[in-house]
């Protein structure tokens, strides 16, 4: 199996650190006026308090005032605010309840009851937020049931996320000019492993917002898992434009372009996130593969031995140094390595292999024919593997085996190897007997 099927793109989503697009929805402020003969004066004090920030004294006053008329659901609508702004949820929330229960015809309160109850994690803030949406704002309207669109859908994401799709896009259709519904629908649907349609509200958001980060990170992801990565590269190009700091970027672009077998502009990104974010054990494995198979031995070297710094029990890392060390001819230590690979991952077949051949440079025949036994068990074989055989059995003057496995060899070689054929043959006629 070649390394670079670590580098398939769909196998694994790329993860930007995108920040969290719900915002952190505030109450609001607006309400209904009502009348003199119902304590009007007062609130209208107590909310002149609330624009300096005396909550204090505008708390005083509206209790006063609540004490006098327990229904009064302009006095508890402030002092829901209150408690909001003061950082006591729980009377908040009781206090807005209050505000509805004495008059549900009023949006803002139940807006943000809703929103206390989504705060708290109550899954009754769904009930409020879905009268919300049916109520008439006080003052801009379409931003008020945009509000509560939003917010709906954020508290529906957990259990009905069709649902909480339609609420986003009932809030984008309020205010089209908002990436944020986009993004929030892009999100949603990633989750459900809807790519196509997320790729959809995220170049929305997108478009809404160029600028925008989360956007293009969420392309990246939806675009790369749905198997498109030469657009997963397009979005993650505007995103390193965007964030040209970003370590994690470079590295999946550097992954990308590997996938599209870009091997020069791979490893340029793959180093440019390193830079960026020294000694990252991700990147340093991605380098590594890629030099490995671009037979780039010691350019793949440094990387390979920092990812092993990092990771030294990883079997498949000491095959990679073993291989690298068979490159430069350096034998004992190619072994050491790939024995210490094999004890931690006795299924490589690989390793078996390369131990093979370093058992036949070495002269070490029967290590040779122990790792070719071993690699039988995982892997099929292959011309080489039967050559290797012969020649180790033919050192050790055993004619019979040596014999056996060069005829395999030429009948599996099929003119590939015209130096070895022409060994194998020659050494069949020393050791085979003349009939």
């Amino acid at each position: 199996m070649s390394r670079l099927l670590l580098l398939a793109i769909v196998a694994t989503a790329i993860s930007l650190g995108r920040a969290q697009v719900i915002s952190q929805h505030t109450t609001v402020r607006h309400h209904r006026e009502v009348d003199d003969s119902d304590n009007s004066v007062e609130i209208s004090q107590a909310e002149e308090a609330m624009t300096k920030k005396d909550f204090a004294s505008a708390e005083k006053t509206l209790l006063e005032v609540t004490a006098k008329n327990d229904k009064n659901y302009r006095a508890w609508f402030d002092l829901g605010y209150i408690y909001n702004a003061t950082d006591r949820q729980p009377q908040s929330i009781d206090a807005y309840r209050k505000s509805v229960a004495a008059n549900p015809a009023i949006f803002e309160s139940t807006l943000n009851l809703g929103i206390m109850l989504a705060r708290a994690h109550d899954p009754e803030a769904e009930k409020f937020l879905r009268g919300a949406t049916k109520l008439k704002p006080t003052a801009r309207e379409e931003e008020g049931w945009y509000r509560a669109w939003l917010m709906l859908g954020h508290v529906l994401e957990p259990t009905k996320p069709q649902e909480a799709v339609e609420a986003y896009e009932n809030a984008g259709k309020l205010q089209p000019k908002e990436a944020e519904p986009h993004l929030a629908a892009g999100l949603l649907l990633e989750a459900q492993k809807q790519y196509p349609q997320a790729a959809a509200e995220y170049q929305k958001a997108a478009e809404l917002d160029p600028k925008s980060t989360e956007a293009l990170a969420g392309l990246v992801n939806a675009y790369s898992q749905a198997g498109q990565v030469a657009s997963a590269e397009a979005a993650l190009r505007k995103f390193i434009a965007l964030d040209p700091n970003n370590s994690t970027a470079h590295v999946q672009l550097g992954r990308l372009l590997a996938a599209q077998h870009k091997w020069p502009e791979a490893t340029s990104e793959l180093e440019a996130g390193l830079k960026l974010k020294p000694g990252d054990l991700q990147a340093e494995r991605q380098l590594a593969s890629i030099y490995l198979d671009q037979k780039q031995f010691d350019a793949a070297a440094p990387h390979v031995q920092a990812a092993l710094t990092a990771a030294p029990n990883d079997g498949e890392l000491h095959h990679w140094m073993g291989q690298i060390l068979v490159a430069q001819k350096k034998f004992p230590e190619a072994q050491s390595e790939l024995i210490a690979a094999l004890k931690l991952k006795p299924d490589l077949g690989e390793a078996y292999g390369d131990l093979a051949f370093v058992g036949s440079e070495t002269q070490n025949y029967p290590l040779t024919i122990k790792a070719l036994d071993a690699r039988a068990k995982f892997l099929p074989e292959i011309p080489i593997t039967y050559f290797l055989r012969a020649t180790a059995y033919d050192h050790l003057h055993d004619a019979k085996e040596a014999a056996a496995n060069y005829h395999k060899f030429l009948e599996v070689a099929g003119g590939r190897f015209p130096e070895q054929e022409w060994q194998a043959k020659h050494r069949l006629i020393a050791i085979e007997p003349k009939k």
